[in-house]
């Protein structure tokens, strides 16, 4: 898939549009000229129906959107109709997505060809293995009970269904395996930009208030990813800590916006698209 010849590649996530302050957000959101693409590093929304409404309204506006699933798309909710689990939750996602034009992890990566290109553009589904704990919690038990107990624990362990895998972390050795296979097959002169909602290493995370949360926030398999498939930048999310970092002179972008008790106390307003290519 080939497209787009000028503009700029933005990306945003963490769009959480169940708040109005957040939808209001989206709303604002458009290109800055007809070739914006625009990288949508996961959770929309905890609703089928809130997702559709976001993406098909960012679908609308930009000249392509790329989308990867965070964990609360992965979510089944009490509150939502659909009450589909785990893969087959993520494939009506997928199905929904291609409906709306938006690409997927599940379709051919897409190549920017705009200014910085060209880079193959590669929106990642991983999820995460409990890897990343805390010294001294050498299993993923030991890790959980300590999360237990001092009461921090992702609502992931209540909403997130693994089906038809026998767990979250099973799921995750799926998909990075099916992934890697894909990426391995590029072409291997162009370089990419990786998109996934989950950091691809574990650094972004030593900053987090609650460091035992990390169990949650990705996988070790994918440490070396940015340098194993030559990306020119990294975007992730769901630290809701936006900022951008170097990592073995690799650019990584968190995008969040986050809950609005995260981003009202901040001096900028939320909201603004990153550019990744061109290279700011």
């Amino acid at each position: 898939m080939i497209v787009g010849e000028d503009g700029a590649l933005l990306a945003i996530s963490d769009l959480h549009v169940a708040y109005a302050e957040n939808r209001a957000i989206v709303e604002g959101l458009r290109p800055g000229s007809p070739g914006d693409w625009l990288l949508v590093a996961g959770d929309v929304g905890d609703t089928v129906e809130d997702i559709e409404w976001a993406l098909g309204l960012l679908s609308r506006r930009f000249a392509k959107v790329v989308w990867v699933p965070g964990n609360h798309e992965l979510w089944t909710p009490p509150a939502d109709p659909v009450t589909l689990r785990g893969e087959a939750r993520y494939r009506h996602l997928v199905d929904l997505c291609r409906s709306l034009g938006v690409v997927t992890p599940e379709d051919p990566y897409p190549i920017w060809r705009g200014p910085g290109g060209p880079a193959l553009v590669a929106p990642l589904f991983l999820l995460y293995d409990y890897s990343w704990r805390p010294e001294g919690l050498d299993t993923r038990d030991a890790a959980l009970a300590e999360a237990y107990r001092t009461g921090i624990v992702c609502t992931d362990e209540f909403l997130l269904h693994p089906d038809p895998y026998p767990s979250r972390q099973a799921w995750c050795a799926a998909r990075v395996a099916e992934t890697a296979r894909r990426l391995d097959a590029r072409e291997p002169d162009l370089p990419t930009v990786l998109v996934n909602h989950w950091p691809l290493l574990r650094e972004p995370t030593r900053i987090l208030r609650y460091p035992i949360f990390a169990q949650w926030c990705g996988t070790e398999e994918t440490a070396d990813w940015h340098l194993r498939y030559d990306a020119t930048a990294v975007v992730y999310g769901h630290l809701h800590i936006p900022r951008t970092t170097r990592h073995d002179g690799v650019r990584f972008e968190e995008v969040s916006v986050g809950y609005p008790r995260e981003w009202r106390p901040r001096p900028t307003p939320p909201g603004k698209l990153r550019r990744i290519l061109p290279a700011p």
